[in-house]
């Protein structure tokens, strides 16, 4: 990083005049706003109400709480003043009609991992814009077309975290970039980019509570991990898990890592938990514009082509070794890794 400068001029910089690049400029700079009207709210933490509280209603696997249907309407609000014909959200159905004619979209996850909210725990914001589709600008019925673009086709990707601070990561297909909300002027500095992800990792991050309901090739990288350096990795590695994918993705954005949520056998989670359109492409986007990759274990996310608004897929992502060692286990699942004993039918982790 050269020297320091604010979002806005940031993205001055690089949108350097083109209009359409200004249009995404301005999105950007609007869901910014979005997110630090989140953090000013989850700052308050239960002043102002119960932001765990519980709406009645299922905001994808989990039941939806306010904080969720706060933070979504802080969006909605922000983006009403962006060129933005259209938003999708995980709490909503369908997408939401903004300016119709208007020439992006944009999909959101207004808050990531409110499980976490009622312990203190890291949460955050992940968007990403998309071009709108000319067919769908103007059409108040539809944008199926717009929001199952492949994740190729975004135009700016990015997350927030709100923790001891707030944080955003974002890219522009620029390189990927860290910014920190400076909260004595409601702005955004940058503080690291362009980013670089290690290539090679001692941590990963999964939930090990699942390891019995997972298929072979994830249970043998796990194995292999925990094995250490007396097994086929050759190194000792630490597991690090907060329930909240910002969170991991953010620690392996500032020290490399491996994060991975696979489909498993449980009733609902087959393909995962994470949506594609709007959390597995930003993420994926995001860390190859670092230098890390994002894949299913069989695919590279970034090239699904999306069914629909709310599709799940697996996601593994990270250093570029190590998930690449997972992608591996999955096509060539005898050529790689080596179960130890230990955790063989009657390890740790199995019940039988």
């Amino acid at each position: 990083m050269s020297e320091t400068l604010t979002l806005l001029t940031y993205l001055d910089r690089w949108a350097s005049g083109d209009p359409f690049r200004d249009d995404v400029a301005r999105t950007v700079l609007k869901l910014a706003d979005g997110t630090i009207a989140i953090a000013n709210l989850v700052r308050r933490g239960e002043i102002d109400g119960p932001l765990a509280g519980v709406t009645g209603k299922q905001s994808g696997a989990d039941p939806q709480k306010q904080v969720d249907v706060l933070a979504n309407g802080l969006i909605v609000q922000a983006l009403k003043q962006a060129p933005v014909a259209w938003l999708a959200s995980e709490e909503l159905e369908d997408p939401l009609a903004l300016n119709p004619g208007a020439p992006l979209a944009v999909a959101v996850d207004p808050i990531d991992g409110s499980s976490n909210i009622d312990a203190n725990l890291s949460i955050g914001t992940i968007f990403t814009v998309l071009p709108a589709v000319a067919e769908d600008r103007d059409d108040l019925n539809a944008a199926d077309a717009t929001f199952q673009q492949l994740g190729t086709q975004q135009l700016a990707a990015g997350f927030t975290v709100y923790g001891p601070y707030t944080s955003l990561v974002l890219t522009v297909g620029d390189g990927t970039h860290v910014f920190t909300l400076d909260e004595a002027g409601s702005t955004y500095v940058r503080t690291a980019g362009p980013v670089k992800i290690p290539v090679a990792t001692r941590e990963y991050s999964i939930n090990a509570s699942n390891y019995r309901h997972w298929d072979d090739p994830v249970r043998t990288y796990i194995d292999d991990c925990l094995r250490g350096r007396e097994g086929p990795r050759g190194k000792d590695f630490n597991m690090r898990w907060t329930a909240s994918p910002v969170a991991d993705l953010y620690r392996i954005v500032s020290r490399g890592g491996i994060f991975l949520y696979p489909g498993d056998l449980r009733d609902g989670y087959g393909l995962g938990r994470l949506r594609l359109v709007y959390e597995a492409n930003p993420f994926a986007m995001i860390m190859e514009q670092a230098g890390g990759m994002a894949s299913t274990g069989y695919q590279r996310i970034l090239d699904i082509q999306p069914s629909s608004l709310h599709q799940r897929v697996p996601v593994v992502a990270g250093s570029l070794s190590e998930v690449d060692y997972v992608v591996r286990l999955h096509k060539e699942p005898h050529s790689m890794g080596e179960r130890s004993p230990l955790f063989g039918k009657r390890g740790l982790f199995r019940t039988s």
